[in-house]
């Protein structure tokens, strides 16, 4: 792609990227689903010379952030900085710049620290993160905006398990995902929001209910079948499936949990072959023990932690299981502490508790249809994601780990997040409190 790009006269591209500016600043929400269907399937990635690219993710969101600020500074609308998830994440934010600023002052002297290019890869992983939540959330004015991007994303989603069912379609469907692209929350995310949709969007009609109901049985048909080891495919979406319907129908949700619970106590040997399998519980027995490691580790820097990427460099200094190697936590929350301190972690879990309260007090006010299981949906997938971030750093990519590939899915956490603010705020402009 960038070797046809370069064939072409400079004025054309110029006058191609003038276009696509001017689109995007007249359709902003066509700039999210940009980004959406490209961090899926547009292979395109720079080469860094290390062991991860930046993917297109990393290189589209820039200058979308960049054009959505100038949209702001037209209209002279900054409300969305003063909301209540913004205030908790632009202080995260702020932390994160803050580690990695100590982590390179002259004085420095804790511990080593990475390469330059691997701490600002770490650094603008929390950064981007944080601009597509808030861009998301500002940039979405109205609900048919939220519909048309959810229903595309489900529609890359059931074109990518057509080619894991039937093999024959998989050069044309699956093979199109670049690395990174179906890492854990795009399986989350897939299946809260057609969970959502096929259960408690009464407005469908039923035959698009039931084909959206299948793509869920064919997630964790796939997932259970075809990756039954790998918990972070089917896990995080179980957790979602749970957490929809106690947020929609806790009547229901009650017999439902209770009959899961008796089915997997009654055939424990198979669960236990499922959850526990060997590759598991090695990598349970690695990662409690490097979680140990690092408890000790971040005694060094506790309030800011070591920087973005920093700390894989600092594992070296003490042993585990009694070699001297690098290692990463494998774990979005011990990232966040070893790299951001305990401040960052503070300041993210903030986030995450105002995101949660947003969502659940939105159950109540959104409009019946789309917008309501919209609403149950994202509470779902809000929960699955915070499982996933227990399972690997599937939220916030460590350079280290899942690399900067992981982006790719990892954004989509952040977009439909955003997406929920985004329908907050559209559903109290048009019913506004008394």
């Amino acid at each position: 792609m960038i070797a046809m790009l370069s064939s072409w006269p400079l004025g054309a591209l110029l006058l191609l990227g003038l276009a696509g500016c001017l689109l995007l600043l007249r359709l902003p929400a066509a700039g999210l689903v940009l980004l959406v269907v490209g961090s899926l399937v547009v292979p395109l990635a720079v080469a860094t010379g290390t062991h991860t690219d930046v993917p297109f993710t990393l290189l589209c969101v820039p200058p979308l952030l960049g054009l959505w600020l100038l949209r702001m500074l037209f209209r002279r609308d900054w409300s969305i900085f003063f909301s209540r998830p913004a205030r908790p994440l632009l202080a995260f934010v702020a932390t994160a710049i803050i580690s990695f600023a100590l982590a390179n002052q002259p004085w420095w002297y804790i511990a080593p620290v990475a390469p330059l290019p691997a701490q600002l890869g770490g650094l603008a992983v929390f950064v981007l993160s944080a601009g597509v939540f808030l861009m998301t959330a500002d940039q979405l004015r109205e609900a048919r905006a939220i519909q048309v991007l959810t229903w595309v994303f489900l529609g890359i989603g059931a074109w990518y398990l057509a080619g894991r069912l039937v093999p024959v379609w998989e050069p044309w469907t699956t093979a199109r995902f670049p690395r990174g692209a179906d890492g854990s929350l795009f399986w989350t995310w897939l299946v809260a929001l057609a969970f959502a949709q096929a259960a408690f969007n009464e407005r469908l009609p039923v035959v698009v209910r039931v084909a959206v109901g299948g793509v869920v049985l064919a997630a964790f048909f796939v997932a259970l079948t075809q990756a039954r080891d790998w918990l972070s495919g089917w896990a995080p979406p179980l957790v979602t499936v749970v957490a929809c319907l106690w947020a929609a129908a806790p009547r229901v949700a009650l017999p439902v949990t209770v009959a899961g619970g008796l089915v997997a106590a009654l055939n424990i040997p198979s669960v236990i072959a499922v959850v526990a399998s060997p590759d598991n519980r090695y990598s349970l027995m690695t990662r409690v023990e490097a979680w140990r490691v690092l408890g000790r580790i971040l005694a060094m820097s506790p309030a800011f932690g070591f920087g973005p990427a920093n700390y894989y460099h600092v594992t070296s200094l003490l042993p585990i299981l009694g070699f001297y190697v690098r290692f990463s936590s494998h774990n979005t929350y011990a990232d966040i502490i070893a790299q951001t301190g305990l401040i960052g972690f503070a300041f993210f879990a903030w986030f995450v508790w105002e995101v949660a309260r947003l969502g659940w007090r939105l159950r109540a006010d959104a409009t019946p249809g789309f917008p309501r299981a919209y609403v149950i949906g994202a509470v779902g997938g809000l929960a699955g994601t915070l499982a996933a971030g227990m399972l690997g750093d599937w939220l916030l990519p460590f350079v280290y780990n899942v690399t900067l590939q992981g982006v790719r899915a990892s954004v989509l956490g952040w977009v439909f997040l955003g997406a929920l603010v985004a329908l907050d705020r559209i559903t109290h402009r048009e019913r506004p409190d008394p």
